[in-house]
């Protein structure tokens, strides 16, 4: 809720006060607070009017009819989790707050039913060995490491499910019921998830021949060990305007030489330029293709997306690159992992 401020009421203001903020707000609820913002309560319809009928007036105080312990969100809650609280307890609205117990939000159910469901397929290579990490995947397929408190896929599918992404493909092959016991059919998350089973690996693109149906929509491809918060949505639409067969997420990297490079002519020195930094554009692991883009992906046989792209680049279709600047990490070694795992509180949680 935007103008969540608009529900907020002091414990000893009327009753009479609290409807009109509840009328305002057009919340059903109003957030009782002390004066730095600590929760106190709440005072939804529902309270108003059991509190009437066992007597109390419109004059009465808001302590004497609020809610004293009400289910609240942390504020570094996902927006699927908290809505999941709501569903199960059979709520309508519910109160974000930080470490303090002070109000920073409140989550509307009717607010996020508004979030645009999106057609568009999201296909997860999710059937990769994770061999550079080691002792970790030994046992468990690197999208079922643990970063923070669940699965690397889980965070990775609950961010495209925020942005109202449903119907979801996983490509799996190493350890892959693992996978396929987590997920299930993916009700339990509010998704559709579908399973694309490798016999082989197939590289990051062989797996679109699996297939059961062609799209009629641009669909994402993206690999399992990515932590994003792009705007996905933005990154389709951005696709069908441009008219794009294909469009590749791509990042800055910035490499530094360790040394002093030389420049040099005939054997004279010409310049020294200390520990220089160089950019490069590299593919941030995720892509948004068209329908037709099918066509050029072999059937059954390991094929990657640098071939994929490389192949559409002599067929002279359209492709097209987009930047993704915001959080974005590739989980490929253990420092990778390491990282995740601290971020996880500050972003993801």
């Amino acid at each position: 809720m935007k103008h969540w401020e608009q529900t907020l009421i002091s414990p000893d203001s009327t009753l009479r006060d609290a409807l009109d903020v509840i009328d305002k707000a057009g919340s059903q609820i109003a957030l009782v607070v002390s004066p730095d913002r600590q929760l106190l309560g709440t005072l939804s319809d529902g309270d108003m009017r059991r509190a009437l009928l066992r007597g109390v007036s419109l004059d009465d105080r808001v302590h004497t009819a609020m809610h004293r312990n009400p289910a609240v969100a942390n504020n570094d809650e996902d927006l699927l989790s908290v809505v999941e609280q709501i569903r199960r307890l059979g709520l309508h609205q519910m109160p974000r707050v930080d470490g303090d117990n002070r109000v920073v939000g409140l989550t509307l159910l009717d607010d996020i039913m508004l979030v645009q469901p999106r057609d568009n397929w999201v296909v997860i290579m999710a059937g990769g060995l994770g061999t550079r990490l080691a002792e970790l995947t030994r046992d468990t397929p690197k999208p079922m490491l643990k970063v923070g408190s669940r699965p690397l896929l889980e965070t990775i599918v609950r961010g495209y499910a925020d942005q109202g992404f449903r119907r979801f493909y996983f490509a799996v092959n190493y350890k892959s019921e693992q996978i396929e016991a987590h997920f299930g059919d993916g009700s339990a998350l509010g998704i559709e998830v579908r399973y694309l089973r490798e016999q082989q690996r197939m590289g990051t693109a062989g797996a679109l021949s699996l297939l059961p149906e062609r799209p009629t929509l641009p669909f994402i491809v993206t690999n399992a060990d990515l932590l994003t918060k792009e705007d996905h949505c933005a990154m389709v639409d951005l696709h069908a305007e441009s008219g794009a067969d294909a469009t590749m997420g791509v990042r800055p990297y910035e490499m530094q030489v360790p040394f002093g490079v030389v420049q040099e002519r005939e054997g004279r020195i010409i310049g020294i330029e200390e520990k220089p930094t160089q950019v490069f554009t590299v593919s941030a692991g995720m892509y948004v293709l068209s329908p037709q883009v099918l066509d050029l992906v072999p059937s059954g046989q390991f094929f990657d997306m640098p071939s994929l792209f490389d192949v559409m680049m002599q067929e002279g279709l359209h492709t097209r690159c987009h930047r993704v600047d915001g959080y974005w990490l590739d989980i490929g070694q253990l420092p990778d992992y390491e990282r995740a795992k601290v971020d996880f509180e500050k972003v993801f949680k």
